[in-house]
């Protein structure tokens, strides 16, 4: 009677596992015509963390995502946390209508979903979702995503390092031959330092100077400009 119960016993336990343990397949979808987006991160977490919190200051891993598209610090954030953290599923930049899929397990204590990487050109743009509740019913879920500024960094749209408290925007080699140079800079200050929707490029139409080095053509954009697509099993 005693093996029978302990048997017993530990199939309830292993069906609760199972309940309580899902494995998600995450599609993230470049919505905008001319941005790219950094390397990617994402996780399935607890309540008690966060990547962002609109309307409050940026962390200094957030700042370093936003302005020069380093998520080491919000990774180490995330593995200091216990969540179950995704880097990188793109392999690099994540192109102008392109898509990138990967596998997340996320676990009773690990009930929120986040992601977040840095726009391209921006001074200190990024995409992101914050804190969105997992279903727990198996499904389809699509949720649209909109662009923040860290409020850390002027939006001069300048070309520049992209080292957190330097000025000027990152330029990587895909985006060379599209960005301009010898901007005079279309802000001198910024007057919102916390976490806020981006205002988006201004740019202009020439490419050998100008206020910015943004093409106005191609490199503007209206939210939302990505795609989370969650298929819960």
């Amino acid at each position: 009677m005693k093996m029978k119960t302990a048997i017993t016993t530990l199939a309830m336990l292993t069906a609760s596992m199972n309940v309580s343990a899902q494995d998600l397949d995450i599609t993230v979808t470049n919505l905008s015509q001319g941005l790219y987006f950094t390397p990617i991160v994402a996780a399935a977490h607890s309540g008690d963390t966060k990547l962002f919190s609109v309307g409050m200051a940026a962390s200094p891993e957030l700042t370093a995502m936003a302005e020069g598209g380093d998520i080491s610090g919000l990774v180490s954030v995330l593995t200091n946390a216990d969540a179950n953290t995704v880097e990188n599923p793109a392999a690099g930049l994540l192109a102008p209508t392109m898509s990138t899929t990967f596998m997340l397990s996320n676990d009773e204590a690990n009930q929120y979903l986040s992601f977040s990487a840095m726009i391209l050109p921006s001074n200190d743009g990024f995409v992101g979702l914050d804190s969105w509740m997992i279903p727990q019913e198996a499904g389809t879920y699509t949720v649209y995503i909109n662009a923040y500024d860290a409020g850390t960094e002027v939006n001069d749209e300048i070309r520049g390092s992209g080292a957190p408290g330097e000025a000027g925007m990152p330029v990587p080699p895909p985006l060379e031959s599209l960005i301009g140079m010898n901007g005079t800079g279309v802000a001198m200050e910024e007057s919102n330092m916390v976490v806020h929707v981006h205002r988006g490029n201004l740019g202009d139409d020439d490419m050998a100077g100008g206020k910015s080095d943004i093409n106005s053509s191609v490199q503007r954009w209206l939210n939302p400009i990505a795609k989370l697509t969650v298929v819960v099993k």
